[in-house]
This record gives structure tokens, C-alpha cells and sequence, in this order.
């Protein structure tokens, strides 16, 4: 039987994987498959969001409450800025 006589793959890829933290590479972007996976990912998610822009500019909502704001300060924070304008 295959399965019961395999060879145990999990230390060989725990090394692969922690090396590859250490280098400070994404989670995502350490499998040499991910981007088939993120492609995919990344496009529909940004498909659906940019509908729903769309409809909330229909609305015509002031900019306070306008869920692009929200995004885009999402999108800063994940790269690592705290603020919405400036490098701090």
C-alpha cells in the first residue's frame, strides 16, 4: 500500500517553511503553487469590491461614510502605515 509505506514529508516541509520565514517571505507567497492560488483569489476579491464601489457611488454617500476610505486605511495598515497620509 502506498499510503502506509510513504515517506513522511512534514520535517522536510517545516524546514522549508521556517527557512523561508526567517527570510521574511509571506505565508502566501512561500508554495511555489501559490500563485495559482492567489490569482484567482486576488481578482475575484477585487471584482466584488470594485461592485460594490460602483453601487455606493450610486448612492452618492458623502466621503465620510464611504467604504473606499475604509479600505484604503486597510490597505495601509497592512503595509505597515498607521495614519492615512505620510510615511508615520
Amino acid at each position: 500500500m502506498g499510503i502506509v509505506d510513504a515517506k513522511n514529508k512534514v520535517p522536510d516541509l517545516q524546514k522549508f517553511y521556517q527557512a523561508a520565514y526567517k527570510d521574511h517571505t509571506r505565508v502566501w507567497k512561500i508554495n511555489p503553487r501559490s500563485r495559482w492560488y492567489m490569482i484567482p483569489y486576488v481578482t475575484l476579491l477585487w471584482g466584488s469590491l470594485g461592485g460594490m464601489f460602483v453601487t455606493c457611488s450610486e448612492l452618492h454617500w458623502d466621503d465620510y461614510s464611504h467604504p473606499a476610505a475604509s479600505f484604503y486605511g486597510m490597505g495601509r495598515k497592512v503595509l505597515g502605515y498607521n495614519t492615512y497620509f505620510g510615511k508615520e
